[in-house]
Order: C-alpha cells, then structure tokens, then sequence
C-alpha cells in the first residue's frame, strides 16, 4: 500500500485522496523492484492522454499554423519536458525501484522520470476521468506552456536547414557509443555534415543525444 508520504504526494497531485490505491501504486512501480505490475501500461495511456490534452491546449491557446503547432506539441510532450515537470512536483521521491536502478540513479533518469509522470496521468485518467486529467495538466505544465518550451527552431531542424542552405549535405548521425544498464542507458551520438565536421553528445536516448549532438555541431560550425 501508499505509503504516508506518497499518499499526501497523490493527494496534492490529483486533488483528491487517491481513488484506487493499487492503481497508483503501480503507476509508481518500475520493473526494476519485480513486482507483478509495474508502470508500463499506464505510461502507455498516459502518452495518449498527454498528447490530447497539449494538442487541445495549443490549439484554444495559439493562432499558429500546423507545423508550429507540431513543434510545440512534440517539445511539449517530450520525455525531457515529462522529466521536468516531475521534478518540479517532487516526484522522484516516490517512485519505487529496486536495489540496483536507485544505486544508478533511477530517481533523477529522465527515461524514469518521465515515464512515470505519464503512468500517473494514465491512472488519474482511469480513476478521474479526463476533465480532472486534463486540469491537472494544465497545472503542472502550465509554465512550460506559458514559456519558451518548443518555440524555438528544433536543433536537428536547424541544422538540416543549416546545411541546405550551404549546400552541403544532408547531416548524419551514428551511435558512437551506448552505456548503462536499460533502465539508466546512456547513449552518445555524433552528427556530421560532409566537407564540414563532427560534433558529439551524450544523452538518455537516441533522440537526446541526436539533439544535443546536433545543437553542438551549430555551436561549433554554424
């Protein structure tokens, strides 16, 4: 069961005491811990949900046409924009892991982190509904929306406009290098356009690594 703490976590986070308490529990569950059921399948809902509710957000909120729309939708939704929003309510503190994912870190992964604050939008969809899910995430994504979060240009978008524009080719990118165990992956990309240079990042994911390798390449040669 909910723990004292977890239970006034999930309390503040959904506005009620939680309805379903093995629900939320499993929300909180990684794999990790080799319980029965972990957070899986609700990250799953909770993904979808998110996206409609973003999706619903920009388009009563900005007059803009459909690949900015796009672009915010997708910053918006990111796993490194779920990661800051749960640490912003505090909830790496209360999710639960075994011996070897918390040594690694588990509770401050972005991979973690934002899986499991979308596994929490999946239970409170389940439980609450989608009006209490929707105001929910107007709240905590609610300076993430209100800021710069998607407006500027993407870096891989950047680039890849970069080099058409000086001719060059289209750039490229290989995994130089992945490390860590799954839960806690780190991967290290490199980005080269011909006749330029290379550039490299790191990051949780391909697709964090991509863009940091990507915005390193601007910096270096843009």
């Amino acid at each position: 069961m909910l723990g004292q703490e977890t239970h006034r976590f999930l309390t503040t986070f959904a506005g009620r005491p939680p309805v379903d308490e093995a629900l939320w529990l499993e929300a909180l569950t990684h794999g990790s811990t080799g319980a029965a059921r972990d957070y899986q399948r609700l990250e799953f809902l909770g993904d979808r949900v998110l996206g409609m509710v973003i999706a619903d957000w920009l388009y009563k909120l900005e007059d803009a046409d459909e690949g900015r729309l796009s672009q915010r939708l997708n910053a918006l939704v990111s796993r490194a924009t779920c990661a800051d929003v749960a640490r912003s309510i505090g909830l790496g503190a209360h999710i639960h892991l075994g011996k070897q994912a918390r040594d690694d870190g588990g509770k401050d992964s972005e991979n973690i982190l934002g899986d499991v604050m979308e596994a929490l939008i999946g239970a409170s969809f389940i439980t609450q509904g989608f009006d209490v899910t929707r105001d929910i995430v107007h709240r905590i994504w609610a300076d993430a929306v209100a800021g710069k979060t998607g407006q500027a240009k993407h870096p891989k978008s950047a680039l890849q406009e970069w080099a058409a524009g000086n001719r060059r080719k289209v750039p490229e990118y290989r995994l130089v290098e992945r490390t860590g165990p799954d839960h806690a992956a780190r991967f290290t990309v490199a980005v080269a356009v011909k006749g330029v240079g290379e550039a490299e990042a790191t990051g949780s994911s391909m697709r964090e690594a991509e863009t940091a390798a990507a915005e390193a390449f601007m910096m270096r040669f843009g």
